[in-house]
């Protein structure tokens, strides 16, 4: 059976960040939702049912029977059961809005669905940046036991200073933590393949350092945090997301964010996360194209993939940063900064697009990833439209 990820009405809710993504592309918790439900649904036949700009990197539905999925919450082992029990025509709703259906993707109609069932129980539910970084410990408890149920943790090392339980930490084949102090006690932690936990780290769950990722000496990891994979950490962090391939790794603080693919944050780049008058923060919402309020006392960075800033850039409570940008001018930068900003502030020229090009793909072959013509044309309609 096909699963066909759509991006339902969310997609622009998630601007910057879905920029060059699906929704069921982000990272959250371990895994991104897309693998989530691969690995709920035991199945790996997957399609996008997303903007049309995407779709030539990311597969568009075959036209035959399908489970069509909205994947931006956690399910309960009941709605799971549910999703699993559908039949042709017969669909399933939370908070009026669809969320799971087996439909012909031949002639696709939601006028195919003859039985709506709502769902009772309450969800977590994704509907904006925040929200990933606001429930990240949920998500990661959730993939915590879906990943390693049934499996064997490597042994901690001795030369670590260890608090909690145990079984609330996790370290697959091939990971390694020398002569740093893990606390499970606020929340599981999560190591994963190769991944790396350098001297002098402190981590207080619940934590999630994903496959060949490093925590570069010294680094102070709070939690909910996740680190995606192939990404280097340093410095002061908590409560963020980074999706993967990017880097912070020196000191500076970053907390309560998300910060996309490819990013790079320069020496002692700080990110507030709190203002001085202890209010709500606001944040720039591209539907709406105006700054709303969160009603988050703490909110500091959303930044969009293949971002940089440069040493010491220091970033305001509530920045949204967006594609391809640079940022390296003197001084606090706005809270909203363009795609393909070439210095971070408004009315700046814009980065080059063949420059942006070469840059993505010089990042990209450090980690041996190929830059290709659909990633081109996808950074081509961004820079055009937006």
């Amino acid at each position: 059976m096909q699963l066909v990820f759509s991006d339902a009405q969310y997609w622009e809710d998630f601007l910057p960040l879905t920029f060059t993504r699906p929704v069921a592309e982000m990272r959250c918790g371990i895994l991104t939702f897309s693998e989530r439900w691969q690995k709920i649904l035991e199945n790996t036949e997957i399609s996008f049912f997303t903007e049309t700009y995407l779709q030539n990197k990311f597969k568009e539905p075959e036209k035959k029977e399908s489970l069509f999925l909205v994947t931006n919450f956690l399910p309960t082992e009941n709605v799971i059961q549910q999703v699993k029990d559908l039949k042709q025509g017969e669909a399933l709703v939370y908070e009026d809005e669809l969320v799971a259906a087996k439909i012909n993707m031949d002639g696709f109609s939601l006028h195919q669905i003859e039985k709506m069932t709502d769902i009772k129980e309450e969800l977590t539910f994704f509907k904006k940046p925040t929200d990933l970084f606001t429930y990240n410990d949920k998500a990661i408890n959730f993939d915590f036991e879906l990943l390693t149920k049934g499996k064997t943790s490597q042994e901690l090392s001795s030369t670590n200073g260890f608090l909690g339980n145990k079984e609330d930490l996790f370290i697959e084949e091939g990971a390694q933590i020398e002569f740093s102090t893990i606390n499970t006690k606020t929340g599981k932690i999560y190591i994963g393949k190769n991944a790396e936990v350098m001297e002098g780290c402190n981590l207080r769950g619940p934590i999630a350092l994903c496959e060949e990722s490093k925590f570069n000496l010294g680094s102070k990891i709070y939690g909910a945090t996740t680190i995606g994979p192939h990404c280097k950490v340093g410095g002061e962090v908590n409560n963020i997301i980074i999706f993967g391939y990017s880097n912070k790794g020196h000191d500076g603080f970053v907390g309560n964010s998300v910060i996309g693919e490819w990013c790079n944050l320069g020496a002692d780049t700080n990110s507030s996360n709190l203002k001085n008058n202890y209010g709500h923060v606001k944040l720039w919402n591209y539907r709406t194209k105006s700054f709303e309020d969160t009603g988050l006392q703490f909110a500091g960075l959303i930044m969009g993939d293949h971002s940089k800033t440069a040493i010491n850039t220091q970033l305001n409570t509530g920045t949204v940063i967006g594609v391809a940008s640079n940022i390296f001018k003197e001084g606090f930068p706005p809270n909203l900064i363009e795609n393909f900003s070439w210095g971070g502030f408004k009315d700046d020229e814009k980065f080059k697009l063949d420059k942006a090009y070469e840059v993505a793909e010089k990042a990209m072959a450090r980690r041996k990833v190929p830059l290709t013509e659909d990633d081109k044309a996808i950074f081509k309609y961004i820079f055009d439209t937006y």
